[in-house]
């Protein structure tokens, strides 16, 4: 199969990439850093030399470089997983966050995987299969403190992919929404996690992945996962 990930270069989207390729699948990958995207590409390769992996750095917060990144993957094959992973987190208070926070998270957080889908769409509905997943947030089940703009961006994550699973029913393609709570990103910076208290990317790719392997009759429409003693 053929995987789009976005967001590839660290974090939960490399997690992701990693298990899908050694699982035998082959990566379209994309990030906004250029050389931590060549950087995990190459680990890959390394890793995974049975796979074909190629990345392409874009800016998904801009609209064209969105669509030119879904351009560029249908240029090298048509999509059977999509994983909406683009996201940046700025902290703040609706009341009193930096003006312009919101129309960057939402660029950042909700357009991205707008217009990047849109772009690679046609062809799967055309061969009736396939499957997206939309990297959400707790934030986007209930808001909390210091969550402002972010957290309005990832509800509207929501929607949207609430919204796109209705649409693609009749064309045999699965939407699934993950929501993960706190997991061990560059976002907490220097936290010690050495107590084990927040979550690691590979525990929401392991999820994700298990959620691609499901019969064509099942699909599994939401994933809340979160730090055994709760949110922070």
């Amino acid at each position: 199969m053929n995987v789009i990930i976005t967001g590839a270069s660290k974090g939960i989207g490399k997690a992701i990439a990693e298990i899908f390729a050694a699982n035998g699948h082959n990566l379209l990958l994309c990030s906004r850093g250029e050389t931590a995207l060549y950087k995990t590409m190459e680990e890959l390769v390394t890793r995974f030399p049975s796979v074909s992996i190629k990345a392409k750095p874009f800016d998904l917060s801009i609209k064209e470089e969105a669509v030119a990144f879904g351009k560029w993957c249908l240029s090298v094959a048509v999509p059977d997983i999509v994983v909406n992973n683009a996201g940046l987190f700025e902290p703040g208070s609706v009341y009193n966050e930096p003006e312009g926070v919101l129309e960057s998270q939402i660029a950042t957080n909700l357009y991205s995987a707008y217009h990047v889908t849109r772009a690679v769409l046609p062809p799967m509905i055309q061969q009736k299969r396939g499957h997206i997943f939309n990297i959400c947030s707790i934030a986007s089940l209930h808001a909390y403190s210091n969550g402002g703009a972010y957290s309005i961006s990832k509800f509207a994550m929501y929607g949207f992919s609430k919204n796109l699973r209705e649409e693609m029913k009749p064309y045999g393609i699965k939407v699934t929404a993950v929501h993960p709570g706190a997991v061990m990103t560059d976002s907490w910076g220097n936290y010690d996690n050495s107590s084990k208290r927040i979550m690691e990317a590979d525990d929401i790719a392991k999820m994700v992945f298990a959620a691609s392997q499901l019969s064509v009759q099942a699909c599994v429409e939401d994933i809340v996962i979160r730090p055994l003693l709760g949110d922070i």
